[in-house]
């Protein structure tokens, strides 16, 4: 029986190991090994590096009802759970894929039973015949390592497949940090537009009185009413936006947002995400999802390669069973007669109408084409960074600039308001200084939504949190 097993799992023990892929190497030089300096990158010199791929986005996220909000999106997200299929996808393609490597097995045992004539008058004889077998049908030896190459280059298709997935996650969370932050803004805005309409109006009224005292102008009345509509006007538009960002993040989490997760204003919020120093090491922007991704398009390429320069060789076939026979059933596992066989056979491509040599030239077509994505990615991912570091080494001086501008708006506009009250001065410059303080305020509320939304693009595009395993990955649908 050793015999005849050996001849079953022969097969297996003849897989070749020679690689055609070409030597692969990371590709260099897309961008300097330099940060970029100047003097909007003074202020963080000499700051140190930090490992942001292993903060996770509870440590990130301090903020306890942005928290939960970006907990329902990692749960519910849509475009979360179309990568995470897309990663079980590929990793079923992988399997099969590596199926190819190893002979299918299979056992069967069978039975006949007939009734023939024997030669001699009319006489009949009945037979029986069992057979019991193990076989391997169709096994090709990898003597080139065409199955290895196309196994590798599905391998690293799905290893980039994880990569993007981890990237969605990301992305998902950077969405809903930055939607749950300009409905903040959106809302103070609101509040801001509010204020100054019921300021216009009061300033509205007590002109109209002035003039029917004769005191002031038509042109005045005018003038007031024109701050007080265009006051108006910014609370309808405002209204609009406030409910188009609540609908732009129930979109981005999956579901709706119950009310008391929604910020109350950009003010209220305090100190919504974790400041982390914003040193950055060459290898962060390498190991960034989108850059792993790429580079795993790239291998995979590689691979492909190898699996086009195998198909110039011949292709070895084996076929084989082994097993025992009898007549009788009782006896099959007993005394039951050895059978066997064994077909290799041997295919040598001669003519296929060039298809072997084009297939090389698009598949090394293929990998010119990812070693500049590859390029690509790096070069974005390097400018990403640079931006963010850009505005974090200048957000803190124009966020304290424009709150110094707002104190001193406020101080114009009180004393130009009573100026103007009083007679002492034209309601021209009571109306300059209230577009004055307006404008302060909006700015102040789009610098401190930027201060923010820094923060967390500054943990997007240095990869923050994805260190996760696979299994992590997975457990978050």
């Amino acid at each position: 029986m050793s015999a005849k097993l050996l001849m079953v799992l022969v097969p297996a023990l003849l897989s070749g190991c020679v690689s055609l892929d070409p030597h692969y190497e990371r590709p260099q030089g897309a961008v300097s090994s330099q940060m970029p300096s100047g003097e909007a990158y003074r202020s963080l010199q000499g700051t140190p590096a930090s490992n942001y791929r292993d903060l996770s986005w509870q440590d990130y996220v301090l903020d306890a009802k942005l928290r939960q909000v970006v907990a329902m999106a990692l749960d519910s997200s849509r475009d979360l759970r179309e990568a995470v299929a897309s990663v079980k996808s590929a990793h079923a393609q992988y399997g099969e894929e590596r199926a190819n490597l190893f002979p299918a097995i299979s056992a069967g045992v069978s039975g006949t039973r007939s009734r023939a004539l024997t030669g001699e008058g009319n006489q009949t004889a009945i037979s029986n015949s069992y057979s019991a077998e193990g076989s391997v049908s169709s096994f090709e030896l990898d003597l080139f390592g065409k199955n290895q190459s196309l196994t590798r280059e599905q391998y690293e298709t799905y290893l980039g497949t994880l990569q993007g997935a981890r990237s969605t996650r990301l992305t998902v969370l950077y969405n809903t940090v930055d939607y749950w932050l300009q409905l903040a803004a959106d809302r103070s805005n609101l509040a801001i537009a509010k204020e100054t309409a019921e300021s216009a109006r009061q300033s509205w009224q007590v002109t109209r009185k002035q003039m029917e005292n004769g005191i002031a102008s038509m042109v005045d009345v005018s003038s007031a009413e024109t701050t007080y509509q265009s006051a108006q006007a910014d609370v309808a538009s405002y209204s609009t936006l406030v409910a188009q960002d609540k609908n732009a993040l129930d979109l981005v989490v999956g579901r709706s947002v119950p009310d008391n997760l929604l910020p109350d204003s950009i003010e209220s919020i305090g100190n919504a995400l974790r400041e982390v120093p914003a040193g950055v090491s060459s290898d962060a922007l390498l190991n960034r999802p989108d850059v792993l991704q790429a580079e795993h398009n790239l291998k995979s390429a590689n691979a492909s390669i190898g699996a086009a320069r195998a198909n110039f060789f011949p292709s070895i076939t084996l076929t084989g069973s082994g097993g025992v026979g009898s007549s009788d059933l009782s006896t099959l596992f007993k005394n039951g007669a050895g059978i066997w066989s064994f077909a290799p056979s041997i295919s040598l491509p001669i003519f296929q109408g060039g298809y072997n040599v084009s297939y090389l030239k698009y598949t090394k077509a293929q990998k010119e084409y990812y070693v500049a994505a590859y390029e690509k990615a790096v070069q974005t991912a390097f400018q990403e960074v640079a931006d963010a570091l850009a505005r974090r080494g200048t957000i803190n001086d124009q966020l304290s600039s424009q709150q110094r501008n707002v104190a001193a708006s406020q101080t114009y506009y009180h004393l130009a308001d009573l100026r103007y009250r009083n007679g002492v001065d034209s309601y021209l410059n009571a109306l300059t200084a209230q577009r004055t303080l307006y404008s302060a305020r909006t700015n102040l509320v789009s610098t401190q939504q930027a201060y923010y939304l820094n923060l967390i693009t500054f943990y997007k595009v240095m990869g923050g949190g994805t260190a996760l395993k696979e299994s992590e990955l997975m457990s978050t649908q």
